[in-house]
């Protein structure tokens, strides 16, 4: 069937399954340095637990059937070497047949690790990589031209992604509506990255004009992937400054190296064709394409109806292999930044003169002389979850009474992902966690003070607690 392939996508299918591997790679490799901690036999929602209690339909995992510390690393670190195996060129290396058992193994693989990994997975780029990853099981490799369906299929998921995005602001937020969300976005956002300052110091008419931008990018230009080349190829290219952009702002783990991952398969550039053409797959690829696309299509129904419903939902799975979901961010932005600043102390009796240290965290605002730092797509998921936290203790209800209790028994792998720890020797006797409100310095305070951040104390987020009962000034508990 000659309309089935089209070769002009062989760059563009080349670059996305390279950097969706780096990606995967980078995915399991978060996965297997931050389980311990947070997922792990000991974390703070073990795995165990969770799937005594969540039935394997509900959430199909390797780890429903048999759960151990040192499987689990293995798991990962072995998704990690498959996924830098195939980034490096071994699914266009072995037969058709096997680069899509190469692609599926990986997509299994972390489908098990999500599928357990309960609030701290609870991400929309979780199911994004997912739902690219079982794409690209379909998507062929060097021996066959890239097929159409699944090419589309493609534009599919980042027509999802962005228009998504776009509608979830113009529903939600009114500063979406009068362009001045990003008075705010960049200085109250998750994990500012170590530009953030600067972007939140424009002025204010610069501001209005990147959240125009915005709304072209995800509700004019989505629309543009599914016209003829090369006005698909253009507004891709488009989706991609626009995504380098918001990575230069700040730090969203991989979600926008996938969006330009997704967007880059949309490329089909005239002066680029391979030495070899590639030749005409198999029959039984072609069916198996086919029964794939149609697969999708019907699956599909209820992520497009979101898309029209006045009650859209954002970073929604629908079924538990996560296959086609909803996508969407940031319909509402928070006027306000808050931080929870946790600390211990050394004295079993805490009273005014007691002194308090704080624990650092990699990514997340703490020591106001501190630029922040860029780590996406590398993602440091506790220091997510506390900004959520901050937000409203509900986010921290199941979790950090016992990220707490690991802290007070100087517990090795919770320290793993902090960036300091003030009691290397012995144990704190006592920690306890306030709530501040951040705001990015203006030009003369950062020369006057070298800090990036001022903030105010607001309260306490957790009174201080210990690990057994210590005397204590009256009224503390």
């Amino acid at each position: 069937m000659e309309w089935f392939t089209d070769p002009g996508y062989w760059l563009g299918r080349l670059v996305f399954q390279r950097m969706l591997a780096v990606l995967y790679c980078v995915a399991f490799v978060v996965a297997a340095r931050q389980f311990r901690a947070l997922i792990g036999a000991r974390g703070m929602l073990p795995v165990p637990d969770f799937v005594a209690r969540v039935p394997f339909r509900a959430a199909p995992s390797v780890f429903q059937l048999r759960y151990s510390d040192r499987f689990f690393a293995s798991w990962a670190w072995g998704g990690a070497l498959l996924a830098a195996a195939v980034a490096a060129g071994a699914a266009d290396a072995v037969p058709l047949w096997a680069s899509m058992v190469l692609w599926a193994v990986l997509w299994a693989m972390y489908l098990s690790i999500v599928n357990v990994g309960q609030t701290w997975y609870s991400f929309g780029w979780e199911s994004l990589l997912l739902e690219t990853g079982m794409l690209a099981v379909f998507l062929g490799n060097a021996e066959t031209a890239p097929p159409v369906p699944v090419l589309y299929l493609l534009r599919w998921v980042l027509f999802r992604v962005e228009f998504g995005a776009g509608l979830i602001k113009m529903r939600g937020d009114s500063c979406w509506r009068d362009l001045t969300c990003l008075y705010y976005h960049h200085e109250t956002q998750p994990m500012p990255g170590p530009l953030s300052w600067f972007f939140h110091r424009l002025p204010k008419p610069v501001h209005r004009v990147e959240v125009a931008a915005n709304h072209v990018a995800q509700l004019a230009l989505p629309v543009l992937l599914f016209a003829p080349q090369p006005v698909a190829g253009w507004a891709a290219a488009a989706m991609v400054v626009t995504q380098l952009w918001l990575v230069l702002s700040g730090n969203f783990a991989w979600l926008n190296w996938l969006t330009i991952t997704l967007a880059l398969s949309a490329l089909a550039p005239a002066w680029w064709r391979p030495a070899t053409p590639p030749g005409t797959p198999p029959p039984w690829f072609e069916a198996v394409v086919i029964a794939a696309t149609v697969g999708v299509l019907l699956l599909s129904y209820r992520p497009a109806r979101n898309l029209v419903s006045r009650q859209q939902r954002m970073n929604t799975s629908y079924e538990s292999l996560h296959l086609v979901n909803s996508y969407g961010a940031f319909g509402s932005i928070t006027r306000v930044r808050r931080e929870i600043v946790v600390e211990g102390t050394a004295d079993a009796v805490t009273g005014p003169d007691t002194v308090w240290l704080a624990y650092e965290f990699h990514g997340k605002p703490g020591d106001v002389r501190r630029l922040p730092r860029q780590f996406a797509p590398y993602h440091l998921r506790l220091d997510w979850l506390m900004w959520f936290a901050a937000l409203s203790p509900a986010y921290a209800r199941s979790w950090f009474v016992p990220f707490v209790e690991r802290l007070l028994a100087n517990d090795r792998d919770a320290l793993r992902l902090l960036r300091t720890n003030p009691f290397p020797d012995v144990p704190p006797a006592r920690v306890r966690a306030r709530v501040f409100r951040y705001r990015f310095t203006t030009w003369r305070e950062l020369r006057e003070t070298g800090a990036w951040w001022h903030r105010t104390e607001e309260g306490d987020f957790l009174r201080p607690m210990a690990l057994s009962p210590v005397t204590d000034v009256p009224g503390r508990p």
